[in-house]
């Protein structure tokens, strides 16, 4: 390795143009990072920040456009030319091999790692290159006993050990605690500074935006469409610059509902993964009608697992589930008895059947009741087209026809196609899971209003997501899951992030 001091270099793209077919990808984007600044770049699902990030990493190659670094004009053509130029990249999720210990990782990341290793050699100069760190990993634990911030640490710490200082960061913040993430970023900003880094970060989150970076780049459809200096521009100036002119629907006002009662209940609740360890283990919470109960905590904590559980995708192993004081089997007469509904994680994989068509997928709960139904068995397609008109119209579900496959909807639209079908009866229990992830901000809000006004009309709502800015929003009271069980729990109005992200890190 070099022992000179690295330095943070510029980076600009001019006029980049990526097209798929008769899809325009990115048109003429240019963006310019000056040296040592911490640069966010945001804009929703589909504006384009991926394609422009894998332009400059080499995994696309640009039908138009140029790249300077530094100033000189530089050819990308794969990942590694990006890497001989000091260009790396912090993905959304681990890269790393969990089985390896820290220094197994950083020393099998190099190109000239040896065939055979002198450890005690290569202990000496992580152990320096560490030294110069302004964080540390411990290097003799598998990654897999590694904390999710130690592990980002890593990743990190990965791309500055092989002298890559120019770091794009995929929503690094997504698998952290609020903690880890203040950390993290905090510590960027600083070696920035310093300029012994220049980073390059996608998020969506304008607090981290605010609080972390310089400079701001807004996408739209493939265009730049805005940008200036964080401090210059409020959060109604960028939220602007990413949805344009479309139309967002106003957060639903948090009413009393007159109603208290407790309605759904889980106790001691154990469930196993796939590995057949307890990845929920004494699980006990209940939810009032009238009230969202957001159950927070960091990735891989038992909330799939729960999700699952609690909506017959997975068994339960042992505990009870209550439904107004009476026992509860996750199975289709069990929903339509206690009227439960839901809207899990990934509503295309594990609430849709892809190939059906819209109305059908709709049609999922009512088909075997009349009109669609006569002697719960003979199908009658006119009505059930109709009442799919019916949901498609009154929850903005852009298809251009009933009977087109879900699979062709955008995954904002399935989510709506989902919650109509989910909403369209009297709800006393809604079960929603990370309902808003990788959604544009009009069907953020939509969606988050529809869960709002369930709430209002009497429903007890469980809220499981990993956006804790989401939880904080929608919910009456706030469970941190961590290790499968709730290992706090406090209203919502008031709640305190740092405490709520220190209990998600288990302490």
């Amino acid at each position: 390795m070099n022992d000179a001091p690295a330095r943070g270099p510029s980076l600009e793209t001019i006029g980049m143009t990526k097209t798929f077919g008769r899809f325009t990808a990115l048109d003429n984007v240019s963006v310019k990072v000056p040296a040592g600044t911490f640069h966010a770049l945001l804009g929703e699902n589909g504006a384009g920040k991926s394609t422009l990030v894998k332009c400059v990493m080499g995994f696309y190659t640009p039908d138009k456009g140029s790249l300077k670094l530094n100033d000189a004009e530089v050819a990308v053509k794969s990942p590694r030319d990006a890497q001989a130029l000091g260009i790396g990249m912090v993905y959304q999720h681990f890269t790393l091999v969990p089985s390896l210990t820290a220094a197994e990782n950083l020393v099998a990341s190099r190109a000239d790692a040896p065939a055979v290793i002198n450890w005690r050699q290569e202990r000496e100069r992580l152990q320096a290159f560490l030294a110069k760190m302004p964080f540390r990993v411990p290097l003799d634990r598998p990654v897999s006993s590694l904390a999710a911030g130690e592990k980002q640490k890593l990743e990190i710490l990965k791309l500055l050990y092989l002298d890559q200082r120019f770091l794009i960061l995929d929503e690094p913040t997504s698998v952290l605690t609020p903690g880890e993430a203040d950390e993290i970023l905090g510590l960027l900003k600083d070696m920035a500074h310093r300029g012994e880094i220049t980073a390059l970060m996608i998020t969506h989150k304008f607090r981290e935006v605010e609080a972390f970076c310089d400079d701001v780049s807004v996408l739209r459809r493939g265009a730049k469409v805005g940008g200036g200096k964080v401090g210059e521009l409020s959060t109604r100036e960028m939220a602007a610059m990413m949805i344009g002119d479309a139309v967002v629907r106003p957060s639903a006002a948090r009413t009393v509902s007159g109603k208290s009662d407790k309605m759904l209940e889980i106790a001691g609740l154990f469930v196993e993964n796939d590995e057949g360890r307890d990845a929920v283990a004494g699980f006990d919470l209940t939810v009032r009608a009238g009230e969202i109960v957001g159950i927070a905590g960091v990735s891989g904590n038992g909330q799939s697992q729960l999700v699952e559980a609690l909506s017959g995708q997975r068994p339960i192993k042992l505990g009870q589930v209550l439904v107004r004081d009476q026992d509860f089997e996750p199975s289709r007469d069990h929903f339509d008895k206690f009227k439960v509904f839901g809207l899990p994680e990934e509503p295309l994989k594990n609430a849709t059947a892809p190939g059906m068509s819209v109305a059908e997928n709709m049609a999922f709960r009512s088909f075997d009741k009349a009109p669609i139904a006569s002697f719960k068995w003979w199908l009658s397609p006119g009505p059930m087209r109709t009442r799919a008109r019916e949901l498609i119209a009154k929850y903005n579900v852009k298809t251009v026809s009933p009977d087109a496959p879900i699979r062709d909807l955008s995954g904002g639209n399935v989510q709506r196609a989902v919650l109509a079908r989910e909403l369209s009866g009297d709800v006393d229990v809604l079960i929603v899971a990370n309902p808003c992830f990788g959604l544009d901000f009009v069907s953020v809000a939509d969606i988050r209003a529809q869960i709002m006004e369930q709430r209002n009309r009497g429903a007890a709502v469980l809220l499981v997501s990993e956006d804790l800015d989401e939880i904080l929003e929608l919910s009456d009271r706030v469970a941190v899951i961590s290790e499968g069980k709730v290992a706090y729990l406090t209203d919502g109005a008031g709640a305190d992030r740092t405490t709520i992200g220190r209990h998600m890190a288990g302490h």
